[in-house]
């Protein structure tokens, strides 16, 4: 017992059971592939790819993807052996639970919030750029400060108040996820094949009109400041763009429905990250062609997040004044429309996946009942859904689309780098436990997908760095008052010694939080005072707080 207590397996296959019925084992490797390119293709590569190359890498922004696509891989090679492990459909929470024990579950389920929930409303942001290059083409104008946040301004010096639209998007995909409204395995299939003919159609249309000057030089000269272009660039737009990727570990929790997982799950999740590896590298290459790398900078914020629609403005010939001339202005709006269409699905299984981690979490006693309560007519997690709703909608409308999209980044590569240990720490404690699949050449691949993956959150700027310790605390403080109290599974059976534990963890949190908010302080061109004093007051508050918890000589009483 204590807070490494694990799930027993028995314990999830028997709610594997009930709660889905018995899934029928019917998904091949082929399946698991359509699957993969489905979860993977989405947000990511039509949001942040320009701003990732405008700002960080230029060209060589097709190399940031190949690095990128390196971490999934040597991560998918490990998701894949804890899924033929516990063949139940759930995420990285239910394995680590099964495996590692309730605090490290904890952690990652708390980190899953990070990928999902700021997912959805990076997405949110994102949807709100292309709903307005939608409307423009029709000669509709929409306000510019009701499509922005507080935090950016317009080309032409307009500040704006809150990002209107994504907070729509936000509430109508939540609204549908109350009411229990699922996708059926058509229209499923129509939102894969709609995603790739976007990429396929963008890159037979654009390759046309590639130019060789914009594609030089292909690595921009590092312009005095660490990621700023040049190799380091490189490495950080690939953590930017590795949002991208986010997606192929739902290939991962198909494996209760696998015929073959032993065969079929490295197929599907290797062969789907080929895949769209190729098409995101041709993507990239057909983008930067066509527009040279700085256009993707330029405008408004909604325009940063929409580098296809500015790509597209560039698919033409110049007329007598140099302007170039949209050669498929059709094409554009064609597109545009099945963004949005392909965005609204990508929120929708976002904020369900958010969902049904609160709904394990709350479950298992960890967190605080309102998420599990299920509605009385439509047997969903409609509170949770709410909350959420609420939650992400903030961020969606008040903060910044970068910073969201980095915020997913860097807590899904926090994931990946627990599972990658994970898969050590099992091949120690239980080298006898049945597998149908076995990640290769352990412990290299793992270290080198925490190599990998950690690179690329180092190469992160330091505020997200902030924003990623900020967020841990809180679980931190959640887990110390709540969680350790209310655990199903452990039920009166942490003691001092648990407090401390978490109590520890907590103060090297807050002391690298010190230690990063200085270092941002003291390098960025940037001024940040608010986020430094936000930033030391947090650390500092925290350190008082887990101090006075680690002194106790007894833990808190348990409850009831």
């Amino acid at each position: 017992m204590g807070l490494f207590v694990k799930k027993p397996l028995h314990t999830l296959l028997a709610e594997a059971e009930e709660s889905e019925k018995g899934l029928k084992k019917t998904l091949t490797s082929w399946s698991l592939v359509a699957l993969g390119i489905g979860a993977i293709i989405g947000a990511g590569l039509f949001s942040i790819t320009g701003m990732a190359a405008a700002n960080y890498a230029g060209p060589a922004i097709m190399i940031s993807f190949i690095v990128a696509a390196l971490g999934c891989a040597f991560a998918g090679l490990c998701y894949a052996e804890f899924a033929s492990m516990i063949p139940v459909a759930g995420s990285a929470y239910t394995y680590s639970y099964a495996t590692m024990g309730e605090f490290i579950a904890w952690i990652i389920g708390w980190d899953l919030v990070l990928e999902y929930a700021v997912g959805a409303a990076t997405v949110a942001s994102s949807w709100s750029g292309y709903l307005s290059k939608l409307f423009a083409t029709f000669g509709v104008s929409l306000p510019q400060h009701l499509m922005m946040t507080p935090f950016d301004t317009a080309a032409d010096g307009t500040h704006g108040f809150m990002n209107l639209p994504a907070v729509f998007i936000v509430v109508l995909m939540s609204l549908v996820l109350i009411k229990g409204t699922s996708e059926s395995a058509l229209v499923n299939t129509i939102i894969v094949v709609l995603k790739v003919a976007i990429v396929l159609t963008f890159i037979f249309v654009g390759f046309k009109y590639v130019r060789p000057e914009n594609l030089q030089p292909l690595i921009p000269e590092n312009q005095g400041e660490f990621g700023k272009f040049g190799w380091s660039g490189i490495i950080r737009a690939a953590a930017v763009v590795f949002f991208a990727y986010i997606g192929f570990d739902a290939v991962s929790t198909a494996a209760q429905e696998t015929k073959n997982p032993k065969k079929a799950m490295p197929i599907g999740i290797m062969g789907s990250l080929l895949i769209c590896t190729v098409l995101y590298i041709i993507f990239a290459y057909v983008m930067v062609g066509v527009a040279h790398y700085t256009e993707f900078g330029q405008g408004s914020s909604s325009d940063h997040l929409a580098p296809v629609a500015t790509a597209i403005d560039h698919m033409g010939v110049a007329d007598a004044s140099g302007k170039i001339q949209p050669a498929y202005p059709w094409l554009n709006n064609t597109i545009i429309i099945a963004i949005l269409l392909g965005y609204a699905s990508v929120i929708l299984v976002m904020l369900l996946g958010q969902s049904r981690v609160f709904y394990s979490m709350s479950s298992d006693g960890l967190l605080p009942k309102f998420f599990s309560v299920v509605h009385s007519k439509y047997r969903t997690p409609a509170r949770s859904n709410l909350f959420f709703m609420l939650f992400v909608s903030l961020f969606a409308a008040f903060v910044p689309g970068r910073v969201v999209g980095e915020m997913t980044s860097i807590g899904t590569l926090f994931a990946f780098i627990l599972v990658c240990i994970g898969v050590i720490i099992l091949r120690k404690s239980n080298p006898d436990a049945p597998r149908a699949f076995k990640t290769p050449m352990v412990p290299l691949v793992p270290i080198l997908g925490v190599i990998v993956c950690f690179g690329m959150m180092a190469f992160l700027p330091f505020d997200t760095w902030i924003r990623l310790i900020v967020w841990m605390l809180i679980g931190m403080d959640v887990y110390l008052f709540f969680g350790l109290k209310h655990s199903i599974l452990n039920k009166g059976k942490h003691d001092s010694k648990s407090y401390r534990t978490v109590s520890n963890t907590g103060l090297v949190m807050a002391v690298i939080l010190a230690i990063v908010a200085c270092a941002h302080h003291y390098t960025t061109n940037v001024p940040d005072t608010g986020l430094f004093y936000f930033s030391v007051g947090f650390a500092v508050l925290h350190l008082i707080l887990f101090l006075a918890n680690r002194s106790a000589k007894t833990a808190p009483a348990a409850e009831n």
